[in-house]
């Protein structure tokens, strides 16, 4: 297939209310246009005015070909530039063949580089003249290329950045393109029509099964048609210089199906067939009859080959039965690798032969190999002085922005993989091997180590690799902020092979020796502290930079104790460049230390004799997360402001109806909030809006809260003054911990242990919640502690926050075996290691399998790892965890082990992709005994597991009851023959790098998404959807399709479009989240989870329920395969299905769904708890539909014995379930005198309302706080109860009354709780 490029076909317009530097804050927005004159809105019309003429600058043109099928219509936008009408040219079908060509306008050619807009006599109904060009040589191996990725010709490529089924999407496996509600699948395959109306995708279904690792692979595909059986160049290449002379640039070699061998010269004419062949060099035509040649090499094969058009076709036809975006190549972004692949003699991964796959090289870059040597510095700096003032700048800029970084990061990936594999020479190479540094490709190297002693007070080689990490967080801060004139390098971080190395663009002087007495750096500190520069140049750059990050201008002293003002970390350091730019370098001390951690954790050990290095915390660059200091800093402005108006006379000391707010160009959330005028001034305004009210304004200018980040780094004051200041900045640092310690990660724990936020999946979305509250991984100890003893529901939490504890500290362990480990044995080593942790269970002495005729060429390697056993492993992450994390590990934590879902968190942390195979974790004689497999309690067991199952017992070697075979100790995929240990090094086919970028997001596409939601939350729903598209289109532009952030934004947007009814278009944007989803966060992310969720959903909403339980199968079997059985929030989507299957009229089905989510609730948040009240009266009426008056009787009864005892008999809850009760009780000989009716299936579905219990309810995302959703949350369960009487359902059983039956289009038919997801900020 061809490339997907963006392709901006919506307008790009000026977004009201919206300024360079951001949006106001939602609240503010809305009040202002209440209470004051909005220059946005006295000038709607105007802007809708101008928002037509751009939307009327999309038209049709016709291009006219010259050759069949001689002319083609292409849409095309005025903002467009020429390159992009041509890409969509020759994406069209009809327009294969063309590559190299110019277009024309009434005889005039168009320049390729300037914007359609700027083409004079071009519009509507135009017609172009494609006009084919001559070739480069260039332009002919780009041809080349192009062709042979058309016609299927290019074989698989094995590649040291993108792994094994790199990019992959399931989507289409799932269901496959084109299906319909009309058809039946179950399991995801079509079945027949005679057992469609007893069959639905959930019939079979077990809850308790283990998770089934065959989900993560796509089935086996039939072979693509072959087209040609190879293209390749000719052993003839280069062309001599005569003949070069003469327009020959290439010689090639064609086999077609039929196999027949040309040889082909590429002239800069076009293609012809030659006289030459494999031992004679004749590069001239062949003479008539037996002579073809034709301007493309496609055109030129359709000629040679005849079979080649029909299996074109074919091939063509094959390819339409996928979703494109599940084959488009992604340009912008590193495609995700799943964790589990085929071997390598399936048909997934089969290894097929292809002559041109070495040459690939030489056609992409030329002999010289030049032409991808980048000046990687200049360009980025380059894009960072493009004009910005208007929107079209701005969408250039960041275009240009998006590319560049993906592009530098995957070289630098590449090189960084070259550099770690020993196949880059050093520059240094008689420095010791952490000092080493390297320059490939134009991006320098360096070891995440302390190789010259720089942090030897801090940690050491621990400190230097958290600093490189923090590094490149704070560039990206730094990118973000796009401040002028302040200029960084391009950086990344790599892990890979058990090394850290961070790739930068060579900053020009970087390397230049400077006279006697100048120093190295410029502003900062030089020599870590103890000579400090200064330089005026950097000071309004340092000081805008350090007004964004909360940073205190504030002095230093170096050795001599002279003291220098600095506006940021003396670790911080400025560079003038030889190019006249300033830049920005060590951008790891942003934030300042968490003192309260380090004085509880850390002490220099010079000094300390009470501490050893086991018990001392691993370095001293603990720092506090920006997300905390923000955090602070909107507690402390809040404060601020609320102490101000309580000093007005006019404003009650306790005003529980004002609202607060944080200036505009924060943009950032408050817990409640004011807005700001044009003064400067926060203005506080009434809840109920109204406009005629003086507003009441507070000067915000006196309020001040900047860090040092500084203090805490043996500093020393001279004066009294600087000291008594030096002591005040250390309180407000120590009480910024304390917040941390005291409220932050308390109230993560009760927002957790309530419910109220979206439970995490694995340790990806853990790390991501606990990010987002500012809360670092160090604190995993505390949550696991605070998690201890609160309930089921934060049990789960506990065993979640111990996995990722375990999985860290093997990371850990493992990159201390691979550091100084040649490659060809690192797979040696990983198995060994995960046979002592996982694999002790099948074999409790594992040995290594080192090949020794392999050890003897590498005498010198460090094979430590090869004494490694289970018991020294379990002491060695023990240890870890207590040191890292400050956690004690029980003794029983090996045994509660889930094993698919800690070998999924250890391969995705080191890179690593396993062979789908039949993992054993136990071995066979023992499964054969142990008893069938016991729930678990919310992931936290308490016995031995198998694939994350509970097994009954202490040991899991029980004998089995009835001689029942549970094998839920295997992954469930024929394998060879059980080796004697469960990982051997072949089960690691691939290992790649993990890659930290500094890529900033698109503020104006952000911009665009929360104008249009501000004006949706105004109710100008018109002006809000043309901002949401322009958001969309934006996002593409900027992006590209297949990134990360458009993954979100799709996901974001399916949400709010869901919300207002609009069915179809939510459906379509979470179809396409899943997608983006699956090639760029992976096939089994937490958020591909989520976004087949709300797939489901809405395809449920639009009728289509058959589908919809697809999704939602497939989503509970990935959720299996990331956390295990009886996730917390797994209710929801069980509730979901289960009213999907009432919808089908499988009511019996329904009801044991509706049963399976009470029991997950019983266990996770008690059996009286007012959440399992309301799936009792659930379950009561899913019981009245099936037959089972008594049952319903009884769970009603319970529902309302809880709902009396937790919130009192005047409760809504409680009254209606008592009513529901009492008519019941009366009605139950009435109920079962229409059973006979219920099994003639005269039961109608009950019309859903917004508060019915019988809806369906988006899932919450991980960490969604209910400030983040939409309004119209019950705040004391998950679901309301059904408003109806007892008598609507009796009229609904005998299929009368006046419930109307739920059709696809009804209104509120999916929306009973809105509040679950609508509104969430993207995760």
């Amino acid at each position: 297939m061809a490339e997907q490029t963006d392709d901006p076909t919506t307008p790009i317009v000026e977004v009201p209310g919206v300024t360079s530097n951001g949006l106001q804050n939602e609240k503010t927005k809305s009040e202002d246009v209440e209470n004051e004159p909005n220059p946005s809105t006295n000038s709607k019309k105007d802007d809708r005015k101008d928002d037509q003429d751009i939307v009327d600058s999309v038209f049709q043109v016709t291009i006219k070909l010259p050759h069949e099928p001689y002319e083609t219509q292409v849409m095309v936008s005025t903002q467009e530039q020429v390159q992009d009408l041509r890409q969509s040219i020759v994406e069209q079908p009809g327009a294969f063949q063309y590559s190299c060509f110019h277009l024309e306008v009434n005889g005039e050619r168009i320049n390729d580089f300037v914007e359609l807009s700027e083409v004079k006599e071009l519009g509507p109904g135009s017609e172009l003249r494609l006009v084919e060009d001559p070739y480069t040589e260039k332009e002919a191996r780009m041809h080349m290329i192009r062709i042979r990725e058309i016609i299927g010709a290019a074989g698989d490529r094995v590649d040291t950045l993108h792994g094994i089924s790199a990019g992959l999407s399931l989507h289409d496996d799932v269901v496959p393109l084109g299906f319909s509600e009309g058809d039946s699948l179950v399991n995801g395959k079509t079945s027949d029509s005679a057992t469609s109306k007893v069959s639905h995708p959930l019939l079979d279904y077990d809850f308790d099964s283990p998770a089934l690792i065959s989900t993560l692979l796509p089935p086996a595909q039939d072979p693509l048609p072959k087209t040609i059986k190879s293209i390749c160049t000719s052993a003839w290449n280069p062309p001599p210089h005569h003949l070069r002379q003469r327009g020959h640039l290439l010689y090639l070699q064609l086999t077609t199906n039929e196999g027949e061998q040309y040889q082909i010269t590429s002239h800069i004419s076009g293609y012809f067939v030659n006289r030459s062949s494999n031992s004679k060099f004749d590069p001239f035509p062949r003479l008539p009859p037996r002579d073809s040649a034709a301007h493309s090499l496609l055109s030129l094969i359709a000629k040679l080959s005849p079979s080649f058009d029909e299996a074109f076709i074919s091939l063509q036809e094959s390819n339409n039965k996928r979703d494109p975006l599940t084959t488009f190549q992604l340009t912008n972004s590193i495609p995700s690798n799943p964790w589990l692949v085929a071997t390598a003699a399936s048909s997934l991964a089969a290894h097929q032969p292809d002559f041109a796959r070495t040459q690939e090289t030489y056609l992409m870059s030329g002999v010289e190999n030049t032409e991808t040597l980048r000046d990687w510095n200049e360009e980025f700096q380059s894009i960072r002085e493009l004009p910005r003032e208007t929107v079209q700048d701005r969408v250039f800029r960041e275009r240009l922005t998006s590319k560049l970084f993906a592009d530098y990061n995957e070289a630098a990936a590449r090189g960084a993989v070259m550099v770690a594999r020993g196949e880059v020479a050093p520059l240094n190479p008689t420095e010791s091997k952490d000092a080493q540094i390297f320059v490939y490709n134009n991006v320098f190297f360096s070891f995440g180590a302390d190789g010259v002693g720089t942090f030897a007070s801090e940690g050491g080689d621990e400190a230097a690799r958290v600093a490189v990490g923090k590094d490149v967080v704070g560039v990206r801060a730094v990118n973000q902020l796009d401040i002028a004139g302040l200029f960084t390098p391009g950086t990344i971080v790599v892990d890979y092979l058990g090394k850290r190395l961070v790739g930068q663009s060579i900053v020009p002087g970087i390397f230049k020796q400077r006279e006697p007495g100048e120093n190295q750096i410029d502003y900062g500190g030089v020599e870590g502290r103890d000579v400090v520069a200064e330089n005026e140049v950097f000071v309004p750059v340092f000081s805008t930079l350090s007004k964004a990050l909360k940073v205190k201008k504030h002095a230093v002293w170096d050795k001599e104790g002279k003291k220098h003002v600095l506006e940021g970390s003396v670790e911080t350091k400025g560079l003038l460049g030889t190019d006249g730019r300033k830049y920005i370098l060590d951008l790891y001390r942003l934030t300042p230390l968490d003192i309260v951690w380090l004085e509880e954790h850390w002490s220099d050990l010079s000094c300390d004799n009470t501490k050893t290095r086991k018990d001392n915390y691993p370095h001293r660059m603990a720092v506090l997360r920006p997300e905390l200091i923000e955090a602070y800093w909107r507690l402390k402005m809040g404060d601020y402001v609320k102490e101000e108006f309580e000093k007005r006379e006019d404003i009650p000391q306790s005003s529980n109806d004002e609202e607060i707010t944080i200036p505009d160009h924060e943009h950032h959330e408050v817990n409640d909030v004011p807005s700001q005028d044009a003064d400067n001034n926060l203005v506080l305004n009434d809840e109920n809006g109204e406009g005629n009210k003086e507003q009441k304004r507070v000067d915000i200018s006196a309020f001040s809260l900047a860090l040092n980040p500084d203090v805490f780094c043996a500093q020393v004051p001279q004066t009294t003054e600087e000291k008594e200041e030096w002591v005040r900045d250390e309180q407000e640092v120590r009480a910024v911990g304390d917040y941390l310690h005291g409220k932050v990660v308390p109230d993560l724990i009760q927002d957790l242990k309530e419910g109220e936020v979206g439970f995490p999946m694995d340790g990806e979305s853990l790390g991501r919640l606990m990010h987002k509250r500012g809360i670092n991984m160090r604190y995993l100890g505390k949550v696991a502690t605070l998690a201890e003893d609160q309930g089921s529901r934060l049990q789960a939490l506990k065993a979640l926050t111990v996995q990722e504890m375990v999985a860290r500290a093997f990371k850990h362990i493992a990159n201390c075996y691979l550091k100084n480990l040649p490659l060809p044995f690192a797979t040696a080593c990983l198995s060994h290691l995960l046979n002592c942790l996982l694999g002790v269970g099948f074999n409790e002495a594992p040995q290594p399998q080192i090949d020794d005729d392999l050890r003897f060429f590498y005498s010198d390697a460090d094979y430590s790892f090869a004494e490694a056993n289970p018991q020294s492993l379990k002491s060695d992450i023990q240890d870890e965890v207590k040191l890292r994390y400050r956690y004690e590990l029980n003794n029983t934590w090996v045994s509660n082990i889930k094993h698919v879902q800690l070998l999924r968190e250890i391969a995705l942390k080191l890179g690593l992709q396993l062979i789908a195979k039949d993992y054993r974790f136990i071995a066979e004689s023992d499964a054969q005994r142990s008893e069938q497999p016991a729930p678990i309690t919310n992931g936290a067991t308490t016995h031995s597991t198998m694939n994350g199952h509970v097994v009954n017992g202490t040991n899991g070697r029980k004998k089995k009851k009835n001689g029942e075979n549970h094998s839920s100790n295997l992954i469930n995929i024929s394998s060879p023959p059980t080796p004697q240990v469960t990982f051997a090094p072949e089960d690691i086919p691939n290992i790649f790098p993990i890659v930290k970028d500094a890529c900033p997001r698109s503020t104006l596409a952000e911009e665009a998404l929360e104008a249009g939601r501000i004006s949706m939350m105004q109710n100008q729903k018109e002006l809000g959807q043309e901002l949401l598209l322009e958001s969309i289109s934006l996002h593409e532009q900027i992006y590209g399709i297949l990134h990360p952030e458009v993954a979100r934004l799709y996901h974001q947007l399916s949400m709010l479009y869901y919300q207002l009814e609009e069915k179809n278009v939510a459906v379509e944007l979470a179809r396409k989240a899943v997608i983006v989803s699956e090639r760029t966060l992976g096939i089994d992310s937490n958020e591909t989870i989520l976004s087949y969720l709300n797939l489901g959903l809405f395809e449920h909403a639009n009728g289509n329920t058959n589908v919809a339980l697809v999704y939602m199968r497939h989503a509970l079997e990935l959720w299996k395969i990331i956390y295990g059985l009886k996730h917390p929030d797994s209710i929801t989507t069980i509730n979901n299905a289960a009213v999907m299957l009432q919808h089908l009229k499988h009511y019996h089905e329904s009801r044991l769904w509706f049963e399976t989510s009470l029991s997950i609730s019983e266990e996770v948040s008690g059996k009286q708890s007012v959440n399992t009240a309301t799936l009792c009266f659930q379950l009561a009426q899913a019981l009245a539909l099936d037959q089972d008056p008594k049952g319903a009787v009884k769970r009603m009864r319970e529902a309302y014995s809880i709902f009396l005892a937790k919130l009192g008999p005047e409760d809504r809850n409680t009254k209606e379930s008592e009513s529901w009760l009492e008519q019941l009780t009366q009605n139950a000989v009435s109920i079962a005198k229409h059973a006979k009716d219920l099994q003639a299936r005269r039961i109608r579905r009950v019309m859903l309302t917004p508060r019915v219990t019988l809806g369906t309810h988006p899932q919450p995302q991980v960490g969604q706080s209910p400030a983040d959703a939409a309004s119209g949350r019950d705040a004391r369960g998950m679901m309301g109860l059904d408003p109806r009487s007892i008598d609507e359902l009796m009229r609904f059983i005998e299929g009368g009354g006046e419930t109307a039956k739920l059709t696809p289009t009804k209104k509120g038919t999916t929306r009973s709780n809105p509040k679950r997801r609508g509104g969430s900020s993207v995760q």
